[in-house]
């Protein structure tokens, strides 16, 4: 057995159902394999980590992984994560979430964990579509793309999800694609070792619900249009405007230090215990 499949194994649940219950040329898988390989670089134990999952394809990662793991209702992984975190500070965790799950139901969730800067690492898998529940729009599905529910086209205009969370203040901002993995792996490990609220946002493809409706003739082809259009942001600099409008930029957006919640509620407890003036 190949060195990598062996450390993946090392952290799945080996009672679960296998093979998993996601489609061919899904690219959750790929996010898996990158989160099983950080916590492995991080050294970190399998009873550190909290894993909090939504509902949706990505609440999936939840169900394999030899973690402690929550599985929540739907939009609401980011308030179960904040609960644990405060409650045991020591603990990493994590909440994987859908674009439908941590910005549709739980967009106002994510606004207030990104403000408050509470120490969790928001690991959104944004395939542009509410995939599990029927390929219903979502709020990052873009303009003139076609759903169940937008069948002549989204008239909506869509989520950045990068510059909301830079709105909503979050102190580390990051985005990559499941094809530039090396690059998944680095802002991945970044974020999970980092205090406060870190968002890393990964394009991952939907074939059967969004590439078929929107002239993907197969999930390759949608895997290519990540190769042709995300564009690291060092990149951008080196484009003409036009050319600039075109592409999705990929990289480290912010990266600043501030005390996170729980850093700041400890010291407030410990200056209380010290019979210090409120």
């Amino acid at each position: 057995m190949a060195e990598v499949t062996q450390l993946i194994h090392h952290y799945l649940r080996h009672n679960k159902r296998f093979p998993h219950v996601l489609c061919p040329g899904c690219g959750h898988g790929i996010v898996l394999g990158s989160l099983v390989r950080c916590v492995h670089q991080l050294g970190l134990t399998k009873d550190e980590v909290v894993l909090v999952a939504g509902i949706g394809c990505s609440g999936r990662i939840a169900v394999y992984v030899d973690f402690n793991t929550v599985h929540t209702t739907h939009g609401r992984a980011l308030t179960f994560a904040t609960g644990i975190k405060m409650a045991n500070p020591k603990l990493k965790v994590i909440a994987v979430m859908g674009d439908g799950d941590a910005l549709s139901i739980g967009g106002n969730h994510f606004l207030h964990a990104a403000r408050r800067n509470i120490g969790v690492t928001a690991l959104i898998l944004n395939n542009n579509i509410y995939g599990m529940t029927g390929g219903q729009s979502s709020s990052t599905t873009a303009e003139n793309c076609y759903s169940t529910t937008s069948p002549y086209g989204q008239q909506e205009q869509a989520f950045d999800i990068v510059n909301l969370a830079k709105a909503a203040g979050a102190p580390y901002v990051a985005r990559s694609t499941v094809l530039h993995v090396k690059l998944l792996d680095r802002i991945l490990a970044t974020a999970l070792e980092r205090p406060g609220f870190n968002l890393v946002e990964v394009l991952t493809p939907c074939h059967t619900q969004f590439g078929r409706k929107n002239k993907f003739k197969t999930n390759v082809e949608m895997y290519q249009w990540y190769k042709k259009n995300a564009t690291p942001i060092e990149a951008l600099d080196k484009l003409s405007e036009a050319e600039r409008a075109k592409r999705t930029p990929i990289g480290i957006f912010v990266e600043e230090n501030r005390p996170s919640l729980e850093e700041r509620h400890a010291a407030i407890k410990a200056r209380l215990a010290d019979g210090a003036p409120s």
